[in-house]
């Protein structure tokens, strides 16, 4: 078999590409421009002085002898040789070089020059009139949500001035714009302020409702119906699938538990989240393949192709970020279509420069150099490991593997960079959903275009392309919960250069590995056993666990094991999946009690899954029903469930189980409040977490001190009581926030600290004022963003914590 060989002629001239846009964004306009001056300069020169030597030398006249001793035309590359073919190359790379740094330049500069700006750093009062460039999102903001979209604006007004301008801004508002829809041009005011990156002209923070003045023309009115009609498709399936069909279709993965997302994180599968290239070639086939079942051919398979991918780019949104998937995705298709990787790299190299050339904010997109890495692994690496596997399995099976080993093995370095983690389970499980995806994908744009004139149609069909996302869903879920789903990697350019290197290293031996099918299954057995019980790994529950902190994300849901398969459940966090999961983790059949500490989102949303699939016996409530809104929820799904709802009195000592309680507080409880006692705000809260229960625990002799969000109102409540504190553990009041009172930790005494916050909180939890307290109070301190559920294990006389994520 003659060796296949790669041609990389372009990739310099690509790589270069890409630094200079990249430090282009970053440099005042004159340097810019200058450099990429100086740069096309020396460009052209090269470039005419290799070929100046093209019509020198021995084979002037045109002609060659071939390796047969005939005569031949000389090509253009004969006749150049090969240092005028490197001359060539290298003009190339400077020539693209700069033009990357000069449009990186000029455009960067050009957002920041005009009045908006200036009006920006003045922190001026403004009317905008401009056109939406992005759909709404929706964000919880630390006290209330708030909505994120790009507005270009076309007229400002501010400083008694108003000015035509062709601006990008960020702007951040209420809930009403949440009715905003791309393409509509609108008119608010607000104050401008200062963005970071080049890409923005500024924030407006808008103090009003936006007012319409133009509907979007009638292409983007008829995707938005599209859109509209997928998601009325999926309306009837489970919360997961009804945001993963529309999810594979568009992109839209704004409705996706954040459960669910954290398990497509762990798996490797959050490109199925996004608009990827890999949409883009199922959407296309789908449709080709019609195309020739309906008798289309030639010119006109081409003009339905052409049709298909301007379809896929408006439904999914004209963006940066689908454009380059869009670009990305034709690539790998025509690459691997061809039956070679010559065109798809050479095509890459051109897509990568175009891309960069045309959008260069792209340049330090981590979405971008994504993409392009698991592009060039597709089409560098899957072929010939493709055909080392397809030497003892079917093609199609050697096909399904290297894929998306090859894409996993170039992303790896990078995603390791960004998360701190390596997935040990993204091959697997990408293996076992990728049967689905393809059925998912199609059946849920179906079902979204039939959705619009009939909605009992669009939901046969998005019931029946819930079947595949259901089974998409229960891969990520289930490979995720295994103990080995991920390792921690340190994100520093020495850990992240060893990976790098040790993913080289399998780069150069995979294909000798791959063809050796003992060897092969060998190394899949050792990694199946690594994953399943990794060394260092405790088995989860472990053996003896009191209490566990689950890990819910920004909020508390805590388990406390009353002994014979009960359990006592405080707090169920911010949303149903999470604590499910947790529960299942934990093997818990039955809850004998709930304990809400207070009505906030945070601690009680989670209870419809607590009561998914398992008895609830009651469900205790602070004294004070405040949010009503919350308050009456839990009120409405304990009906539905048939479970009474008492409420936790300050004083009452109880006992299940294994578990006794004393209920601390709140002291001051809500009929005094009428009587004019305020039970008090603090800093960042609220009454509600003053009326937080807190409870005095004893399990098998040891103690614990579990707070809610109680505040310094309610904890020096709480100490004036004279009640001994001292406990082995405290759950630390609030996620961690700096609003606690010194006094009140220190009379714990505790020697371990739980602290229940999310990942990357918008709240700056934990503080650094109240992680001081407890390191001078000498706890080990224990969190469930940095350590995953936190088991509270007995050993013999003393106390033991084992995490999930050890």
């Amino acid at each position: 078999m003659t060796r296949e060989r790669l041609d990389l002629r372009l990739a310099p001239a690509a790589v270069a590409a890409w630094s200079m846009t990249a430090m282009g964004l970053g440099w005042p306009v004159g340097r810019a421009v200058l450099g990429a001056v100086l740069l096309l300069a020396v460009g052209v020169s090269l470039l005419c002085w290799g070929w100046r030597g093209a019509g020198h030398g021995p084979w002037a006249s045109g002609h060659r002898r071939g390796a047969d001793g005939r005569l031949r035309i000389a090509t253009a590359s004969d006749r150049l040789g090969g240092e005028g073919r490197w001359r060539i190359a290298a003009a190339g790379a400077l020539l693209v070089a700069g033009a990357g740094l000069a449009v990186a330049g000029l455009r960067a500069g050009a957002v920041q020059v005009g009045p908006v700006p200036i009006l920006a750093k003045q922190q001026a009062q403004v009317a905008v009139e401009g056109v939406v460039v992005t759909d709404p999102v929706l964000r919880q903001g630390r006290f209330s949500a708030y909505v994120v979209v790009r507005l270009s604006a076309r007229q400002v007004t501010g400083r008694g001035e108003t000015t035509q301008v062709r601006s990008p801004l960020l702007v951040i508002a209420d809930e009403s714009w949440m009715k905003v829809r791309l393409g509509q041009y609108l008119e608010t005011s607000g104050r401008l302020s200062v963005a970071e990156g080049p890409d923005l002209a500024g924030i407006l923070s808008a103090r009003e409702s936006p007012t319409v003045t133009s509907q979007p023309s009638w292409v983007f009115a008829g995707i938005g119906r599209v859109r509209a009609g997928l998601t009325e498709a999926a309306s009837p399936l489970p919360p997961a699938q009804r945001a993963l069909v529309p999810a594979l279709v568009d992109g839209d993965d704004s409705g996706m538990p954040p459960q669910a997302v954290e398990d497509f994180k762990t798996t490797g599968m959050t490109h199925l989240l996004a608009v990827s290239g890999a949409n883009l070639t199922l959407v296309l086939g789908f449709v080709l393949f019609i195309a020739r079942w309906s008798g289309v051919r030639a010119h006109g398979l081409t003009a339905v192709g052409v049709l298909s991918v301007v379809f896929f780019v408006l439904l999914a949104r004209p963006e940066p970020s689908v454009l380059r998937a869009a670009a990305m995705g034709l690539v790998a298709l025509a690459g691997l279509a061809v039956g070679g990787r010559q065109r798809g790299v050479r095509a890459l190299c051109v897509a990568v420069i175009a891309l960069l050339l045309l959008d260069p904010w792209l340049a330090r997109s981590v979405g971008f150099v994504l993409s392009t890495l698991a592009t060039g692994g597709i089409l560098l690496l899957a072929p010939p490991w493709r055909d080392a596997l397809a030497q003892w399995m079917p093609v199609p099976m050697a096909e399904a593997i290297a894929v998306p080993l090859a894409a996993q093995i170039m992303c790896t370095p990078v995603v390791a960079a960004i998360s701190g983690q390596v997935s040990l389970v993204a091959v697997g499980a990408n293996l076992l959903a990728a049967p689905a995806v393809g059925p998912a994908t199609v059946l849920g744009l179906v079902a979204g275009l039939a959705a619009i004139p009939s909605d009992a149609l669009g939901h046969f069909g998005g019931g029946l392309a819930g079947l595949p996302a259901w089974w998409i869903i229960s891969v990520a879920h289930h490979t995720a919960g295994v103990a080995g789903a991920s390792m921690g990697w340190p994100a520093t350019p020495v850990g992240v250069s060893v990976l790098a290197l040790l993913c080289l290293g399998c780069v150069v031996t995979m294909s000798k590995l791959l063809r050796r099918r003992f060897a092969c299954l060998a190394v899949v057995v050792v990694a199946l056993v690594a994953i399943l019980r990794p060394i260092g790994r405790v088995a989860w529950p472990p053996d003896g666990w009191l209490m566990v902190a689950c890990d819910v994300g920004q909020g508390d849901g805590l388990v406390l094991n009353a002994g014979r398969g009960s359990v006592v459940v405080v707090d169920t966090g911010p949303e149903p999946t999470m604590i499910d999961r947790c529960l299942d983790d934990l093997e818990v059949r039955s809850v004998a009690l709930v304990i809400v500490t207070h009505f906030h989102a945070d601690h009680v949303d989670g209870l419809a899954g607590v009561l998914d699939g398992r008895p609830v016996s009651e469900i205790a409530v602070s004294p004070l029903p405040d949010p009503q809104a919350q308050a009456a929820e839990v009120g409405q799904v304990a009906t539905a469930a048939g479970v009474p709802v008492t409420i936790a009195v300050t004083g009452e000592r109880r006992r299940i189980g294994q578990v006794s309680w004393e209920v601390l507080g709140p002291v001051r409880t809500p009929h005094l409040v009428g009587a004019g006692q305020d039970l008090g705000a603090g800093e960042e809260g609220d009454s509600a977490n003053n009326a937080s229960v807190v409870m005095l625990v004893e399990v098998q002799g040891h103690t614990f001190l579990l707070t809610g969000d109680a505040e310094p109102e309610e904890e020096l409540d709480i100490l004036r009581t004279g009640a001994d504190l001292t406990v082995d553990v405290l759950k630390v009041s609030h996620h961690g926030s700096g609003n606690q009172d010194p006094d009140f930790i220190a009379g714990t005494q505790a020697a371990v600290a739980l602290i229940s916050v999310g990942a990357d909180n918008d709240y700056g939890h934990p503080s650094i004022e109240t992680l001081a307290q407890l390191e001078h109070l000498g706890a080990d301190i224990y969190r469930t963003d940095l350590d995953g559920d936190i088991a509270v294990v007995a050993r013999g006389d003393g106390l033991a914590v084992a995490t999930s994520k050890q």
